[in-house]
């Protein structure tokens, strides 16, 4: 199969990458267009979130990553998502590399998206043209009408997913209990525990993640906290 003939939706933002010239310096046909979800549509039912390593913890910490998961799964019948970089970067980025697993292990298991890992842009993009040219790719529309999601149920259980070691399923049971995000993030370790299956452990996790002060926590606005 020449590599002329394969097809590639790429999103905009992939542009600084380097990975969509790589691309074209191979011959693949790349279209570039802004896309609400995913960055790059391989075949009209799979689709690649590219991330790094560093990206991969901010979208933990602010709760991007599950949403963009659920949207995936909502939309492609075959979702992937791509980590990027050196897994040792970690180290540096969080003191905490359970956070990172705890991540992957939640998009693997609750999300059943499969996590495949390269080294490089250049990795990367051999990568995307080996999914492009496999000879078993439905053939039909790439791009699809997809909404910006503002389900405010979906949302919810997003920022709920993001607490370490919480999936879909704790998200549902949390919000059963207390009704709304804002009255599990005050609910006391004692609390947290009587959710079905949570337990102490992972409670006491939670608050700790909840109550432990930020690094970004500025040294001027700490002393007006203090005054208070």
């Amino acid at each position: 199969m020449k590599l002329q003939n394969l097809r590639i939706i790429v999103d905009e933002r992939e542009r600084k990458s380097g990975i969509p010239e790589l691309l074209k310096s191979v011959g693949l046909n790349v279209e570039m267009k802004t896309l609400p979800i995913g960055d790059y549509i391989v075949a009209p039912e799979t689709v690649v979130e590219r991330k790094s390593i560093r990206d991969l913890v901010s979208s933990v910490f602010d709760g991007r990553l599950f949403d963009q998961c659920s949207r995936l799964k909502e939309h492609f019948q075959h979702p992937i998502v791509l980590i990027e970089g050196n897994v040792d970067e970690i180290e540096e980025i969080t003191e905490n590399p359970l956070i990172f697993y705890g991540a992957i292990s939640t998009v693997v298991l609750d999300f059943k998206i499969p996590v495949i890992p390269t080294p490089n842009a250049i990795h990367t993009a051999k990568l995307l043209v080996s999914l492009c040219s496999r000879k078993d790719a439905p053939k039909g529309p790439y791009l699809k009408k997809i909404k910006k999601s503002s389900d405010l149920q979906k949302q919810q259980l997003s920022v709920l997913c993001s607490l370490p070691g919480i999936g879909e399923k704790f998200a549902v049971r949390m919000l059963e209990k207390f009704g709304t995000p804002f009255k599990v993030f005050t609910a006391t370790a004692t609390d947290l525990a009587k959710v079905e299956g949570l337990g102490e452990a992972r409670a006491k996790k939670i608050r700790k993640m909840l109550e432990s002060k930020s690094k970004f926590l500025k040294k001027s606005n700490q002393k007006t906290l203090h005054d208070t």
